[in-house]
C-alpha cells in the first residue's frame, strides 16, 4: 500500500477531533504544505535503510513524509494525545505499524533510543530548539546528518561563521559536532496556526568531534564565559581562571591567541585549544 500524505483540511478535522487547540507553550504550529514535509526530506538524503528520529511530530504531516522515504521512523511527542494519534493516523495512510515507533517523552529527558538513529529530523519548538538540537548531538552520536526547522532568527546564529554579528554559544557549540548550513527559508503561510515569526531550515552534517568529553565540557565553559562578556577582551574574561590579567595573557599568547582578542572572532577550534592548555595545567 502507498503511504499517503495529509493535507491541511485533514491536518484540522483531526485536531478537532482531538479537541486540540494548538499550544504556545509547546510551540505546536503545524506543518500543513505536504510539499515542504518533501522538501526537507530531500534536504536531508534520506535513505530506505535510514534511522530517522523525528522531534515533536505533531499531527503527522512530516513523519508521514518521511516514512516514504525510509522504513523506520521513531517519533518523540511530548504531547499525549498526538503521541497516541500518530500509530492511528500512519496506519490509516498506508504505514505498516513496524515502522513507526512513538515515544511519549519530554526530547530533552530522553537519554535511549530502541536502535541508535542515523539522521535527525524536526519541526523543532521556537523556545527550546537550540538546547534540543545540542543534546540530540551530544547523546546520539550514531546521528549523522539531519534538517531541523527552527525559527529564521535561531537559523542564522546556528549556522554564523566567527566575526560575524550573529556568531555567538550556539554557532560555537554546534560547531563542535557538525558543519551547518542555512538551507532555505520556509514560509508562514505553511503552518497552522500561522506564526507570528519566520522559519528557516538549518541542514547539519556531523564531522569529528574535536576531542574528548572533558575536553568539550571546559572548551563549552570557555564559550559560555567569553559570550557572557562579549564585548571583554579574553584575557580579562579569563583573568580568574588563571589567576590574573596578567597569566592569561602569557598563557593565551603560548596557546596562539592574541590576548586582547574577543570571543566573537574565534572558532571553536581556537577555544578548545585554550581548553586543551587549561587541561594541561
Amino acid at each position: 500500500m502507498t503511504i499517503s500524505l495529509l493535507g491541511a483540511t485533514e491536518i484540522r478535522e483531526i485536531a478537532e477531533s482531538l479537541e486540540l487547540h494548538p499550544a504556545k507553550s509547546l510551540g505546536q504550529n503545524f506543518v500543513i504544505d505536504s510539499n515542504t514535509c518533501q522538501k526537507i526530506v530531500r534536504l536531508a538524503v534520506i535513505n530506505h535503510g535510514d534511522h530517522v528520529v523525528e522531534i515533536g511530530p505533531g499531527i503527522g504531516s512530516l513523519t508521514l513524509a518521511l516514512l516514504q522515504a525510509t522504513n523506520r521512523v521513531t517519533a518523540i511527542e511530548i504531547d499525549e494525545r498526538l503521541a497516541r494519534q500518530l500509530p492511528i493516523t500512519a496506519k490509516n495512510h498506508g504505514v505498516p505499524d513496524k515502522n513507526l515507533t512513538v515515544i511519549n517523552q519530554d526530547a530533552m529527558k530522553l537519554f535511549d533510543l530502541p536502535d541508535a538513529p542515523t539522521k535527525l529530523v524536526a519541526n523543532l519548538p521556537y523556545n527550546v530548539s537550540v538546547p534540543v538540537l545540542l543534546t540530540f548531538l551530544e547523546r546520539f552520536p550514531s546521528i549523522t546528518s539531519g534538517v531541523v526547522m527552527v525559527q529564521t532568527e535561531v537559523a542564522e546564529r546556528l549556522a554564523a561563521k566567527p566575526g560575524s554579528k550573529t556568531y555567538g554559544v550556539p554557532s560555537a557549540k554546534a560547531a563542535w559536532w557538525c558543519d551547518m548550513i542555512l538551507a532555505d527559508s520556509v514560509s508562514r503561510s505553511v503552518f497552522w496556526p500561522v506564526p507570528n515569526v519566520d522559519s528557516s531550515l538549518v541542514k547539519f552534517i556531523r564531522h569529528e568531534p574535536l576531542g574528548d568529553e572533558q575536553l568539550r565540557r571546559t572548551t563549552f565553559d570557555l564559550i559560555d564565559r567569553a559570550f557572557g562578556q562579549r564585548r571583554k577582551m579574553l584575557r580579562a574574561i579569563y583573568s580568574d581562571i588563571y589567576g590574573g590579567s596578567g597569566e592569561a595573557e602569557s598563557a593565551l599568547a603560548s596557546a596562539g591567541i592574541d590576548p586582547t582578542t574577543r570571543g566573537e572572532s574565534l572558532a571553536v577550534e581556537r577555544f578548545a585549544a585554550i581548553a586543551k592548555q587549561l587541561d594541561r595545567r
